[in-house]
């Protein structure tokens, strides 16, 4: 199984980013897949969630209304458009796959992660 994000970079306050995270070895639509990231100090979030169909979705408050999780089955990748990008959102994230809805685990203990990408808002 492999997961590989991109398009993470510097970017200052206000502005988007859209990054990516393809997947391998897994059949993608029967998993759920959820953006965590790792804040300074290297605490990680949950970021956002969406089911095994893109029909349902889920954010965490602090990225509700800017961030937008999305994906495409037919390319085995999901998505997470930034907006109003703020300093407080630099962080690494994390694209994760899982098989059940995303109560089942902690931003820890999905079972499947990528590297990461780095994200740096700043002036």
């Amino acid at each position: 199984v492999q997961l590989v994000e991109s398009g993470g970079g510097l970017v200052q306050p206000g502005e988007s980013l859209r990054l990516s995270c393809a997947v391998s070895g897994l059949t993608f639509s029967n998993f759920y897949m959820t953006w965590v990231r790792q804040m300074p100090g290297n605490f990680l979030q949950w970021v956002a969630s969406i089911d095994t169909e893109g029909g349902r979705t889920e954010y965490d408050e602090f990225v509700q209304g800017r961030f937008t999780i999305s994906r495409d089955n037919a390319k085995n990748t999901i998505y997470l458009q930034m907006s109003n990008l703020k300093s407080d959102d630099t962080a690494v994230y994390f694209c994760a796959a899982h098989s059940r809805p995303r109560y089942n685990y902690t931003p820890y203990t999905f079972p499947y992660r990528g590297p990461g990408t780095q994200v740096t808002v700043s002036t």
